[in-house]
């Protein structure tokens, strides 16, 4: 019964997550999810807030949240907005500032859900190339456009960007809005939040999924001057005044307001991360360098991506592996404990072996 869909509808080729199989236990490495529990924090405020209140609308304003995200970055609360996930604030975000006018720019080897957002939103696009050691270019995103977005590590290929390049970006054309997506920042890249109150049109995206290990609760944000806050709330307003429920904003205010705890969780995936990167690196895989919660790799010679896959597989082991062209033989790894990682050390050395 397609004929009963809308035109937009039948052209739509929806984002396809990670999976989530059901069959057996898994070291789960393939959806960027922290190995570690939320703040113990943010699970007794969720505890907390689950009571006769419910019954109640939440704060559509998010004003508790948003009030410690502000106080977190050095901002005031009218340079915050808060979303049910970063997902969701993204696809705020192509409403209040892209249009079928001009042309979006977004690296061609990058986050898929920006070209679903243009599908569906009807925004004209044109994916520019990343150069042969799959970094983002920024000579290329100079020339005039109806805005660029990307993620700062980019996914999958968890490579960064310097902020002095991306301020090349943002000065080379003062009238587009250029939109950070920092959903893997506090992995080691360079955060331009500091930026915010010298460029109009800089916004700054990210998520309580990956280092506030919270990807169960669905809370995002979006940082920038108050006129860009106000865009993604007039097109928040026409949509869903409550996107955040009770739950969710005592949890994500308290998670945010643990920040040590954060911290010392993102450093251990970070050393994880060192470590892991140069054991596989020794075993002759081609690693790019990462600064996100999880390494992109490919296996040495004599094995592809997708026999690795299926191996890793086949040992109770999910990863990552897309079939585009120029990185299908590359796996993205999530980062998962010691214990976890180490498990995919022995498996790989075994698979390489039983393949020599």
């Amino acid at each position: 019964m397609e004929k009963l869909w809308s035109a937009v509808t039948q052209r739509l080729e929806p984002y396809v997550p990670g999976e989530q199989p059901q069959d057996r236990q898994y070291i789960k490495l393939n959806t960027n999810e922290n190995p570690y529990p939320p703040s113990p924090r943010a699970l007794e405020a969720i505890r907390a807030a689950a009571g006769e209140g419910l019954r109640l609308y939440p704060d559509p304003e998010a004003r508790g949240l948003r009030r410690a995200i502000a106080q977190r970055h050095g901002l005031g609360i009218e340079e915050v907005f808060a979303g049910n996930g970063s997902d969701e604030v993204l696809a705020l975000a192509f409403q209040a500032f892209f249009d079928a006018s001009r042309t979006l720019l977004f690296p061609d080897i990058t986050y898929s859900f920006y070209s679903v957002f243009c599908g569906l939103f009807g925004i004209p696009y044109r994916e520019v190339p990343l150069d042969e050691g799959l970094c983002i270019r920024v000579e290329d995103y100079l020339q005039p456009s109806g805005g660029v977005i990307f993620p700062n590590p980019n996914a999958p290929t968890a490579q960064a960007l310097a902020a002095q390049d991306i301020l090349r970006i943002l000065e080379a054309d003062p009238d587009r809005v250029v939109v950070v997506d920092e959903a893997y920042v506090m992995f080691g890249a360079e955060s331009m939040v500091p930026y915010i109150r010298d460029y109009p049109n800089l916004l700054v995206i990210t998520t309580l999924s990956k280092s506030h290990a919270l990807a169960g609760l669905r809370g995002g944000y979006a940082l920038g001057q108050a006129h860009l806050i106000e865009g993604l709330t007039r097109v928040k307003d026409s949509f869903n005044s409550y996107p955040l429920d009770r739950l969710a904003l005592a949890g994500a205010q308290a998670a945010i307001e643990d920040e040590a705890y954060t911290k010392e969780q993102t450093l251990k995936v970070m050393a994880t991360r060192e470590r892991f990167a140069a054991a596989i690196g020794a075993m002759g895989f081609t690693v790019l360098p990462s600064r996100a919660n999880f390494v992109f790799a490919a296996p040495p010679q004599g094995v592809s991506g997708q026999e690795m896959f299926a191996a890793l597989r086949e040992r109770g082991i999910l990863v990552r592996r897309f079939s585009k062209a120029r990185i299908d033989n590359y796996l993205r790894i999530t980062i998962g404990t010691e214990e976890e990682m180490e498990k995919v050390l022995r498996a790989v050395a075994e698979i390489l072996a039983q393949r020599a």
